[in-house]
Order: C-alpha cells, then sequence, then structure tokens
C-alpha cells in the first residue's frame, strides 16, 4: 500500500514541488503512518518534496539512526517539542532534544491543567514557566514558542488570557495554528495585525465548513479538511504571514485522511499569488 502511495506522490510532485520547499510539515500529521512504517513514511514526506520538519519523536528508534534516516532524506527538523511539565521541571531534557536535532525552537502546545478547569491563575503559572524556560533556551540560541490550543481565548478583564500572556512574554513567542485560533474564538488575522512580532512559527490547517468552535482545547480531527475548502481564509493569513516574516508555516492534518490531503493542500499553497 505505501509504495502506491509513493508512486501516486511522485507523479504530483511537479505540481506542487516549489509550494513545497517554502512549507513544512509537523510529524504528528503522519503518527498513524509512523507506527507502522518509520522509513517509509519519511519516504512518503519525501516524495512531496518538504524539507522543513516540525516533530521531535524518534517514534521507539535511537535518537542516532533517527537522524540518520533524516539527513539521508535531507530533512531539516527546525521546531521541537517541550512538554510543559519538561519546561517546568526537567528543562535539561528539552535542551538535549533541541541540541539533538540541531533545532531553532522549542514549541510547546499544552498547558497541563485539570479538566476544563483553566483560568487566569493557570495562565499566570504558565507565564513564568515559559519565561523562565525560555531565557534559559534564548541562551542556548534556541527559542520557546507556546501553540494555544483555544482556552486562552477565555475572557480577561478587558480582553482575553491569551492577551495577559503576549503583554507578559519576556522570553519566549508564540506559533498560530490557525485552526486553533478560530475554534477558540479568536480571528487569526487580527490576532496577526495585533501582535505583528509575537507569531514566530504557524500551522496551517483549515476546518470544515459548519464546524462550530469553543473554548476547550478539544475538537473532532476529522473536522481538519483540505487547506482552501474549509472556512478559514488560508491564502489571506498565509500572504500576512509572509508579510510580517514568518519564516516557517507547517501543514499540520491531524485526520484519518491526512495522506491523501496533505498534497492537495501542498497544491492549493502553490495556488496562491
Amino acid at each position: 500500500m505505501m509504495k502506491k502511495i509513493l508512486c501516486f506522490c511522485a507523479a504530483l510532485t511537479a505540481t506542487f514541488a516549489l509550494s513545497a520547499q517554502e512549507v513544512g510539515l509537523q510529524l504528528y500529521s503522519l503518527r498513524n503512518q509512523f507506527k507502522k512504517d518509520v522509513s517509509g513514511t519519511l519516504d512518503l514526506i519525501k516524495s512531496w518534496d518538504i524539507v522543513k520538519i516540525e516533530g521531535g519523536d524518534s517514534y521507539g528508534l535511537p535518537v542516532a539512526e533517527f537522524k540518520a534516516m533524516l539527513a539521508e532524506r535531507n530533512f531539516d527538523i527546525v521546531s521541537v517539542q517541550g512538554g510543559y511539565l519538561e519546561l517546568k521541571d526537567d528543562l535539561n531534557t528539552v535542551i538535549q532534544r533541541a541540541k539533538d536535532y540541531d533545532a531553532e525552537y522549542v514549541m510547546c502546545a499544552w498547558i497541563d491543567h485539570k479538566g476544563d478547569e483553566f483560568g487566569i491563575s493557570n495562565t499566570k503559572e504558565a507565564v513564568e514557566v515559559f519565561n523562565s524556560a525560555g531565557k534559559r533556551l534564548k541562551e542556548k540560541g534556541i527559542t520557546l514558542v507556546y501553540h494555544p490550543h483555544g482556552y486562552e481565548f477565555r475572557p480577561y478583564k478587558n480582553g482575553t488570557l491569551f492577551d495577559y500572556m503576549a503583554a507578559n512574554a519576556e522570553h519566549f513567542d508564540f506559533e498560530m495554528d490557525v485552526y486553533w485560533f478560530r475554534h477558540g474564538g479568536a480571528d487569526p488575522m487580527a490576532m496577526l495585525n495585533k501582535y505583528p512580532d509575537k507569531f514566530k512559527l504557524m500551522h496551517l490547517k483549515d476546518m470544515q465548513k459548519g464546524t462550530k468552535g469553543n473554548n476547550t482545547g478539544h475538537s473532532d480531527v476529522e473536522t481538519n479538511v483540505v487547506l482552501g475548502t474549509g472556512q478559514i481564509d488560508i491564502a489571506a493569513l498565509v500572504k500576512r504571514g509572509k508579510e510580517l516574516g514568518i519564516e516557517y508555516m507547517f501543514i499540520e492534518d491531524e485526520s484519518s485522511r491526512s495522506v491523501k490531503q496533505i498534497p492537495q493542500s501542498l497544491s492549493f499553497l502553490q495556488s496562491i499569488k
């Protein structure tokens, strides 16, 4: 099956090669494929002409072995994950992970909290954790970014919890996932314009038309659709992101159709003028 997919994708490569060079991939998009075939999944990504990667997991392989597989395919991991509790209590592990992959960025995608209870006390603690960890990472030449998931857009005073985070972020920046911003009740474009210097990375992910959002940080992954076919103006956000100098934009498709949808999303991105 994997060979058939590779042949299909190779036939499409010429169509979107330019776009693929400009856009990276969050490896979580292919988490199910990696469980079955690490080498074959890397070959699949290679067939899409994608070079820039966001990841950090070695999928059960020794890090040295996985790094060798990446090097064989000329992949560049520019961002690795750092769990919230790691950043809080085990920062050396995060630093080592970033060094292992020579990553420019560490990305945290979730603030640990109980159930649906997330408020200003959680936000203030997170800001302290991120500023402390971000300062040490910065000393190592690494930038820490936080990836909001929606609960950060709950109201606080005259704005939101996210506004508090942005105002107090001294040693960390942000990665905008356009899906989660929209799903959480924020306007991605308005946020880019309000905080033009705060976003260093971007996740490109479209939301199925008719999907209703919430600020819990949870949604049905099957509402991830091909870029340009959902309710988010991906083209406008990509253009604005480039104007602001956002260096890396990663496709992230969490749906069960990701292998089919990612090439179509790449083709859409190439069509943006």
